[in-house]
């Protein structure tokens, strides 16, 4: 069993997000030590690049944020080192294929496993791309992590049949940010996934509330939310860790919920 279904093991599963490097890395550090404590179950790091195309603005800005403060992913990979010091959370890196493409792929990759990180995200990858990552994941023993979108009917399957780690349901079309509502059937999604394999399926993109969160877990595997934890740290900067701490520990609450 891979170390990301551990997260899984206990129920429903909530999984933060955060942008390395905004404010700072040293407040991310805290960060990630907080949500581990606030009773997160698998923690997504988020490397800063130029040009997000998956995210919305907050996310978006946070990126800016963390590049104009000299955040790298070799000063990142440095955190986390420190982090796996302490606390063995799963943790996954969330990216673009550039970032990875322009560090080696085989040097990020290996690096990333060696760390102690479990997996891997490239949302501006597609499935029918992925065999520029996959193999060198699977060689160093990471999970490249599949995406799923409402559109995906068709290729759902073909999508579920490869994944591993989880399959993260975007419950939205469109960019990351904080929506309103969420009219998605991710139920008829995740029946697909689990029809093909036996794979945790948790639910990402717009979800900011505890009710959302209930919602989506109730009929998935867990959820998923960034832009309303980067927002925190944007409002709050180097004072964020508690206030991200309380939020957290409210949405893990609600996840529980819906076990």
């Amino acid at each position: 069993m891979s170390k990301i279904q551990t997260a899984f093991a206990n129920g429903k599963a909530f999984i933060p997000f955060v942008t390395c490097g905004d404010p700072s890395l040293e407040v991310t550090e805290q960060i990630v030590y907080a949500m581990a404590d606030a009773g997160a179950d698998l923690i997504e790091l988020g490397i800063p690049f130029s040009d997000p195309t998956a995210e919305g603005p907050v996310i978006q800005e946070a990126n800016v944020r963390a590049l104009s403060a000299g955040t790298t992913t070799d000063k990142i990979f440095d955190m986390v080192r420190r982090i796996r010091q302490k606390i063995d959370i799963p943790m996954v890196f969330m990216t673009y294929a550039n970032v990875v493409y322009s560090y080696g792929s085989e040097r990020f990759i290996n690096t990333a496993a060696e760390i102690g990180m479990d997996g891997l995200i490239l949302p501006d990858v597609p499935f029918e791309e992925k065999a520029e990552f996959d193999p060198l994941c699977r060689q160093y023993g990471l999970d490249l992590v599949s995406l799923i979108a409402p559109t995906s009917h068709d290729r759902i399957r073909m999508i579920a049949n490869e994944a591993s780690g989880f399959v993260y349901c975007v419950s939205s079309l469109g960019v990351t940010g904080v929506r309103s509502s969420i009219t998605t059937d991710i139920g008829a999604m995740v029946k697909l996934v689990k029809e093909t394999q036996d794979i945790p399926c948790v639910v990402g993109f717009g979800i900011s509330t505890p009710e959302q969160a209930a919602k989506m877990a109730a009929q998935s595997d867990g959820a998923i939310v960034g832009s309303a934890i980067v927002k925190l740290c944007a409002k709050y900067g180097k004072d964020c860790v508690p206030y991200v701490k309380e939020y957290v520990e409210s949405m893990k609450n609600a996840v529980r919920a819906a076990d």
